[in-house]
């Protein structure tokens, strides 16, 4: 713990204690707009909703679901040193996939508003022995006050994108006194380790990315027959994690291939579920058949476009479709990660905005692994191509699956560099708890 703080986290310690009271109003509003879970809300106050189990305790914290996912197997090599571990997240979609994908022994709650007075119940409450944070999930207010309970801390899968640096850098004071609470911290790549170093963080690895070691999602198989089934004899294409903005060429790239692919089945999911309603709406007004899938519909003969806005069923149309699109890379998002889609075997897709995912995509596109398009009229092109070329899908696919064996092994190193913190907690529990 740094023995003076800046003037900004000075500053923000005081507003952030004085603006606790605003929480009520911030939680109904948010409840209003589907952001809160209502029978777990005293946990943003840091209120927590089960008991700590006794032994050790790892924290693990991910702001969302790609976050909580790249942690999934970190955790369950953890659960095999016999450590409980409790996994924090700020979203309600990530409480979901926690529910369905996690064994029940992973306590989940939700991340505290960071006031000190919320942010010490939350300590207080669950006393962790090691406090891992996923990626760049930073908050003030936690990492001092953690720190000055010396609970050693880790940034693994770290990340810190192009755009977030020169932000940082304009406030390095500020992210300096912050990075230097940790005792190490686990880089994605060099050139995000650089910038961390160059933030101030004063001890830096290279691990490489845990989401090239996640397995592909799991599928409900009576599920996945009823599609399967649905589908028969047809041509299916995924439009996987779409944001605003990408529908809408997705209808145009389905309404020219279809006149030419008359059996072309396209699937949208999008990133955000219930956004599923207008987009049916608005495919709808183009002239298409759309069927819905959180009002338990499936696809008929005459379907055109089936739109999946439900949560937790992206590992069903992965194995149904043999090219996938990733979105948020057609409009300025930074695109989502395509590790899971190749591991089912889909050829993959995307636009030019993959920034949140820049290494990766850049080995997949030199490899072949994964083909690029720069405008709508590209996107209609090249997906043209992969869906009556098997031989190029098969090709894009194996290029793929190289390359990500070749990136993977961070996992491997991650627990490598955590030993340390690992065998101090079996000192602290006398070697027989963990």
């Amino acid at each position: 713990m740094p023995s003076a703080l800046p003037a900004t986290l000075a500053a923000y310690r005081r507003l952030s204690a004085l603006a606790a009271p605003l929480a009520a109003p911030l939680i109904a509003r948010r409840l209003k707009q589907g952001k809160e879970d209502p029978e777990r809300l005293g946990e943003r106050r840091g209120v927590a909703s089960v008991e700590r189990p006794p032994g050790p305790l790892i924290w693990i914290h991910g702001a969302s679901v790609g976050e909580v996912l790249a942690a999934a197997g970190l955790i369950e090599r953890l659960r095999a040193l016999n450590v409980r571990i409790l996994l924090t997240s700020g979203t309600v979609t990530s409480a979901a996939i926690v529910a369905r994908r996690f064994p029940p022994d992973v306590i989940h709650q939700y991340i505290p508003f960071d006031s000190p007075r919320f942010v010490s119940a939350f300590l207080d409450h669950w006393k962790p022995g090691l406090a891992l944070f996923i990626e760049s999930d930073i908050w003030p207010n936690l990492i001092l006050s953690s720190a000055e309970r010396r609970i050693p801390m880790v940034i693994i899968n770290g990340r810190m994108s192009p755009r977030s640096f020169p932000r940082w850098q304009k406030l390095r004071g500020t992210i300096s006194t912050l990075l230097e609470c940790f005792d190490l911290c686990l880089a994605q790549s060099d050139r995000d380790g650089e910038r961390f170093a160059a933030l101030g963080c004063p001890n830096v690895v290279t691990s490489g990315n845990l989401k090239l070691d996640v397995e592909g999602p799991p599928a409900d198989v009576k599920k996945l027959e009823r599609l399967r089934e649905a589908t028969q004899r047809r041509l299916v294409f995924l439009a996987a994690s779409t944001h605003p903005g990408e529908d809408e060429i997705i209808l145009d790239a389905h309404r020219r291939l279809a006149a030419r692919m008359p059996k072309l089945l396209s699937v949208i999911v999008p990133r955000h579920p219930n956004r599923g309603a207008a987009i049916a709406r608005m495919l709808t007004d183009g002239g298409m058949q759309v069927a819905l899938r959180s009002q338990d519909e499936l696809p008929g003969a005459g379907t055109d476009i089936y739109v999946a806005d439900t949560m937790g069923e992206l590992g069903l149309f992965y194995r149904l479709a043999p090219v996938v699109f990733m979105g948020g890379s057609l409009v300025a998002h930074g695109g989502q990660n395509p590790i899971e889609g190749i591991k089912l075997g889909a050829a993959i897709l995307h636009g030019p905005h993959v920034f949140n995912f820049g290494d990766i995509y850049d080995a997949l596109n030199q490899a072949g692994g994964a083909i690029r398009a720069e405008t709508g009229e590209e996107f209609v092109k090249s997906l043209g191509h992969l869906l009556v070329n098997p031989i190029a899908r098969q090709r894009s696919v194996g290029a793929a699956e190289t390359v990500v064996s070749r990136l993977g092994g961070a996992l491997d190193k991650t627990l490598a560099a955590l030993e340390p913190y690992l065998l101090q907690l079996r000192l602290e529990s006398g070697g027989s708890d963990a």
